[in-house]
């Protein structure tokens, strides 16, 4: 049922709250465009600034919206075991099809408190889990032993979202999870390349303003259509590298206010883009043909 291209959906505000229409808005344009599943609250959805009820409105909104037209991952995770436990199970409660849960960030636990952290959340709910190990922002990476140990004894963990940006990592998790074990890209630039190692597909940043030509792309690959899938991923690639230009989700947010979708607003600490990368953004955006 998790496959393919599922957007690390933005959290859009407007005036300081979440926009609601802008939000509703946004998942039917990823459903019309062929995404494969809806990722809300993840880093994307500057989850660390929404408090428990915003997070928690965020996933309920996402789960009516979508109305099980495809799968929704609610992402709900936290450095606090007890705090993504009690999203997980409000996750679990309104509906979503699985939970993402992120290496807690800050804490820096060794591989026996991440054990210890997931077996905990697993033990208590039913739903199924997708870890997300993302060093660069957890200050830790989980090691493919740790993810196998949790793999066999959790049986509702079925799979992570891979973004440390190693081949060899993410091969050695499949190698010692097996086969029915869910790899999905967390790095867009990655996309593709670990589609060829036997990942099932990629939470994605750029599916949120390109939906159609990442879904493609995987359904492309799926079909046996290699070349064309390439020939995608490299069209793709001027496109990550400028959603990724300044820290996630701020250019992507930036991107989709120049296409009339969001307004341009984030949360502090994160702010609006350097003028000259703002630039670079809109010369990319414009090369590809979203906007003029």
């Amino acid at each position: 049922m998790i496959h393919g291209s599922l957007v690390a959906i933005v959290t859009p505000f407007k005036n300081g709250k979440i926009d609601e229409k802008a939000l509703k808005d946004l998942i039917e344009f990823q459903i019309e465009n062929g995404t494969h599943g809806i990722v809300p609250c993840g880093t994307t959805g500057e989850s660390p600034t929404l408090s428990h009820e915003e997070h928690e409105y965020v996933i309920d909104l996402t789960v009516r919206t979508v109305n099980k037209r495809v799968p929704v991952i609610a992402g709900t995770g936290s450095n606090s075991t007890k705090e993504a436990l009690r999203l997980t199970r409000f996750a679990e409660h309104i509906g979503a099809d699985a939970s993402l849960l992120v290496v807690p960030y800050y804490n820096k636990p060794t591989q026996e408190g991440l054990y210890l952290h997931f077996k905990q959340i697993a033990s208590q709910v039913n739903i199924p889990i997708i870890l997300y190990n993302i060093p660069g922002r957890s200050g830790v990476n989980m090691t493919p032993e740790t993810i196998a140990r949790l793999a066999g004894e959790c049986g509702n963990i079925i799979g992570v979202k891979e973004a440390s940006g190693s081949l060899s990592q993410a091969s050695k998790i499949l190698y010692l999870c097996g086969g029915d074990f869910i790899l999905l890209s967390g790095e867009d630039a990655l996309n593709f390349p670990l589609l060829s190692i036997g990942a099932k597909g990629f939470i994605t940043v750029t599916a949120n303003v390109a939906p159609r030509d990442v879904a493609d792309m995987y359904d492309l690959f799926e079909n046996g259509e290699f070349q064309k899938a390439k020939d995608l991923h490299y069209k793709l690639l001027p496109l990550n590298e400028a959603l990724f230009v300044e820290t996630n989700p701020i250019p992507v947010k930036a991107a989709l206010s120049m296409m009339d979708k969001i307004v341009y607003e984030y949360r502090y600490p994160l702010c609006q883009m350097y003028e000259q990368n703002y630039e670079t953004l809109k010369t990319a955006l414009t090369n590809y043909g979203l906007i003029k």
